[in-house]
């Protein structure tokens, strides 16, 4: 069965003003769609193509070797952009809720020490990738760039909270003032379900 392109679970302009309709609508539609496609097609045929896309991440070394690159990029570029969209809410903003709230002081300090570390992450992150909080059993919660399209399922790693910080997510409105967007952003973070998700991880991974 392939893969397919998640609707949006709200408008296009939804997020706005911290991210433009526009912006929304290529990142979804052209970007997301495009690694959608290109993961159907280098998976086609395989027994891989009815497996998660976590499972496959985490075990690309058994890959036939020409798929493995474009698995990598695509797959990572499909799941991450799956974690990104709902992690982002209307609604969103404010500070961590739940268990998750807890566990953010508990790891980092505070949650203003958390967000310095993740924006230090996401300002400092070498070209196009990504930000994330993420977990993984006997580590916890983490922060950690990761390059290009690679996702924490890479590493084994649960995926609690990212951002995008490849140029096509924020240069129709922010060209090149990176730290603006990251700064924007923490206004649509959906907190209920990056708790949701930390609550999973933890039930899944121990």
């Amino acid at each position: 069965m392939a893969f397919e392109a998640a609707p949006l679970p709200y408008d296009y302009d939804a997020l706005e003003p911290s991210i433009d309709e526009q912006t929304m609508r290529i990142h979804h539609g052209k970007h997301y769609q495009g690694y959608t496609d290109k993961l159907n097609a280098a998976l086609e045929g395989t027994k891989w193509a009815d497996q998660p896309i976590e499972e496959t991440l985490k075990n690309l070394d058994q890959l036939p070797e020409d798929k493995q690159t474009a698995v990598r990029n695509n797959g990572g570029g499909y799941l991450n952009h799956g974690v990104f969209w709902t992690i982002m809410s209307p609604s969103g903003g404010g500070t961590p809720t739940g268990e998750l709230a807890t566990a953010i002081d508990e790891t980092f300090g505070s949650f203003d020490q958390f967000k310095e570390q993740f924006e230090a992450k996401a300002k400092g992150q070498f070209g196009s990738g990504w930000a994330w909080l993420g977990y993984a059993p006997g580590k916890g919660l983490h922060l950690h760039g990761l390059p290009n399209q690679d996702a924490p399922a890479l590493h084994g790693h649960y995926a609690i909270l990212g951002i995008d910080v490849w140029e096509h997510a924020y240069y129709l409105k922010y060209q090149n003032k990176r730290p603006d967007y990251v700064s924007a952003w923490w206004d649509v973070v959906n907190w209920d379900e990056a708790d949701r998700r930390f609550r999973e991880a933890k039930a899944q991974m121990g």
